[in-house]
Order: structure tokens, then C-alpha cells, then sequence
């Protein structure tokens, strides 16, 4: 009887989580304002969304910068980290917009070389302040999550280069 009753609580109890999960609208990300969300969520392509995804990421290392440069006088610790794992999860969902082009078949090329490019300019960044940044203990350890993010999806970019099958040319008919 024990046994029953605890595989009807159970039951039960994923019932409700299951009827919670679909009440729940979409969930955005985190790291992400409303604002940021919507226009993820209105891009037409893939490339776009990836391209919205680099845009966010540049912000929040520029922001990164910003913050070392003027300390915010309250959670200035909490800002840094808090900036750069919203700048880790940016890059690190463009990354996973391209696999998922790559697996649908989608032409995302172009997010694929904005990656790539973006990514190198973000590593130029990201080492240099680990190499004698400001402050540099506050942020070490998501700082280095940074660096190893920003190189795996470049990592991933330059492979999906060679993965990709080049665009289509269009041949002229002199016939």
C-alpha cells in the first residue's frame, strides 16, 4: 500500500510540474533584457540570430571594460562576473544556432564567418586582461570560462568552414 500511495504522489507530482512547464511562457535567457529576447525571437534566419547573439556578447565585453575602468561603487565584484558569464552564454548559444543550422541544412555561412572573425577579435580581448588585467583575481575563474568558450567556438567556426558545402554558383548557359 506504502508503495502505491508513494507511485501516486509521484504521479501526481509530475503532473504538476508538467502542467507548471506549459503555463510557463518560453523562458528567456538570463543574461538577456526583454528587449534582447524579442529581437531573437523576431529574426527571420539563423545568420541573424547569431549575428544578434555576437552583437549581445560584444556588449557585455564592452561593458566588461567599461565597469574595470569606472568600478560601479556597489557589487562591482558581482558586475564583472555577472557581465562576463552573460558575455560566455551569448557566445556560446551563437555556437549552438550554427550546430543547429548545420544539422537542419540551413545556409548559415555567413554566421559561421562572423563567428569565426568575432571570435578572434573577443580572444585578443579576453587574454590580454587575463594576462594583467585590473582586479584580475575578482574575475579569474569566469574570465578563463571566457577564453576557453570564445576559443571552442572558434574552434567550431573554423571546423564548420571546412563542414559546410560551399554556396551554389550559378552558371551561365552560352548555349
Amino acid at each position: 500500500m506504502k508503495s502505491l500511495s508513494k507511485l501516486i504522489f509521484v504521479f501526481l507530482f509530475a503532473a504538476l510540474q508538467a502542467g507548471n512547464t506549459l503555463a510557463r511562457p518560453s523562458q528567456q535567457k538570463d543574461y538577456l533584457t526583454a528587449f534582447e529576447a524579442d529581437k531573437i525571437r523576431d529574426a527571420e534566419t539563423t545568420n541573424d540570430r547569431v549575428k544578434l547573439f555576437l552583437t549581445f556578447a560584444d556588449d557585455r565585453l564592452k561593458k566588461f571594460q567599461y565597469e574595470l575602468e569606472h568600478p560601479s561603487p556597489n557589487k562591482h565584484e558581482d558586475i564583472l562576473n555577472a557581465l562576463l558569464n552573460a558575455y560566455v552564454g551569448c557566445v556560446d548559444d551563437a555556437a549552438d544556432l550554427i550546430q543547429l543550422g548545420i544539422h537542419k541544412q540551413e545556409n548559415i555561412r555567413k554566421g559561421i564567418d562572423l563567428m569565426a572573425a568575432r571570435a578572434k577579435e573577443f580572444l585578443v580581448i579576453l587574454e590580454k586582461l587575463s594576462s594583467g588585467g585590473p582586479e584580475l583575481e575578482i574575475y579569474k575563474d569566469n574570465l578563463d570560462d571566457a577564453i576557453e568558450g570564445t576559443r571552442d567556438a572558434m574552434n567550431e567556426a573554423e571546423k564548420a568552414k571546412k563542414d559546410v558545402a560551399p554556396p551554389p554558383v550559378r552558371r551561365r548557359n552560352d548555349h
